[in-house]
C-alpha cells in the first residue's frame, strides 16, 4: 500500500522543513508527498519545494488546498497532514493494518500536543476519547481515507472552517473510522499563544455553534477574532 500525503500550508516557514524532513524516508519508499500552498508570503514555498514530490499553488483555505492535492494524488490512500504535525515511525504499517483488517475505509490517529503543560495531557485524552466515541476526527489527527471513497463523497466541502468535521460526518455514513492509538504529535503553539483555557472555551463555543447550525463562514470570523 502506498500513500499520497497531502499537506496544506500557509506561511509555515518556521515549521515546514522539520515536517518534510521527517517524511523523506517515506518518499524513498515510494509514497507521494504533495504540498499545497495557499498564498504564503514568507519562505514556505522555497523551503518546501526541494523536499516534496510536487508543490502546488491554490486558493487559500485548507479544504480547497487539500482537494487540489487530492486531484494530483496518484496513490489509493490519501493522508491529510497539517504542516506542524509529525507522524509516528510506524504510521504506514498502522494505516495498512487498520484498513486491511477491517471493512473500514478511513481513519485517524490519536493526537499528542507538543507542550509540556499538564493540561495538554488532559486535552489529548479528551480529544482522542471524543473522536472514537463520535466517529468525528479533526485535521490534527492526520485523517486518512481510501481514494475511491474520498471521490465518492466529492472530497472536502469548500468550507472556511470545520471542513474536517464535515468530512468526518460524510465518511462515517460509510463506516466508523479506524482509531489508531499510536500518536501523531502536533504543535501546541496556538494553545500557548492564545492561552490554554481561552482556546478550550473558544473551540467548545465554535463546535456547539456549528452543531446548532451556525454557518462555517460566521464561525471562521469568530475564530479569527477570538484568536487575536
Amino acid at each position: 500500500m502506498k500513500l499520497s500525503i497531502i499537506i496544506p500550508v500557509l506561511n509555515e516557514a518556521n515549521t515546514i522543513r522539520e515536517t518534510l524532513f521527517s517524511l523523506q524516508a517515506l518518499r524513498r519508499e515510494g509514497h507521494q508527498l504533495l504540498v499545497v500552498d495557499g498564498g504564503s508570503e514568507d519562505d514556505t514555498v522555497a523551503y518546501a519545494s526541494p523536499l516534496c514530490d510536487e508543490l502546488l499553488s491554490g486558493t487559500k483555505g485548507r479544504a480547497n488546498q487539500m482537494n487540489l492535492g487530492a486531484q494530483k494524488a496518484r496513490h489509493d490512500v490519501f493522508l491529510f497532514l497539517h504542516a506542524d504535525t509529525q507522524l509516528p515511525e510506524n504510521a504506514v504499517a498502522n494505516i495498512q493494518s487498520g484498513l486491511q483488517s477491517s471493512s473500514k475505509v478511513w481513519g485517524r490517529f490519536d493526537v499528542r500536543l507538543s507542550g509540556s503543560h499538564f493540561m495538554f495531557r488532559v486535552i489529548e485524552k479528551m480529544m482522542n476519547w471524543r473522536s472514537c466515541l463520535t466517529a468525528v476526527a479533526t485535521g490534527d489527527q492526520a485523517i486518512f481515507v481510501k481514494r475511491d471513497v474520498f471521490e465518492q463523497i466529492s472530497g472536502f466541502e469548500p468550507l472556511p472552517l470545520m471542513e474536517d468535521i464535515a468530512l468526518s460526518k460524510s465518511l462515517r455514513k460509510k463506516t466508523r473510522p479506524v482509531c489508531i492509538h499510536e500518536t501523531v504529535t502536533t504543535s501546541s503553539r496556538r494553545w500557548e499563544a492564545f492561552g490554554i483555557w481561552k482556546t478550550i472555551f473558544l473551540m467548545w463555543r465554535l463546535r456547539l455553534a456549528y452543531f446548532l447550525g451556525t454557518s462555517p463562514e460566521k464561525l471562521s470570523h469568530r475564530y479569527r477574532f477570538g484568536n487575536k
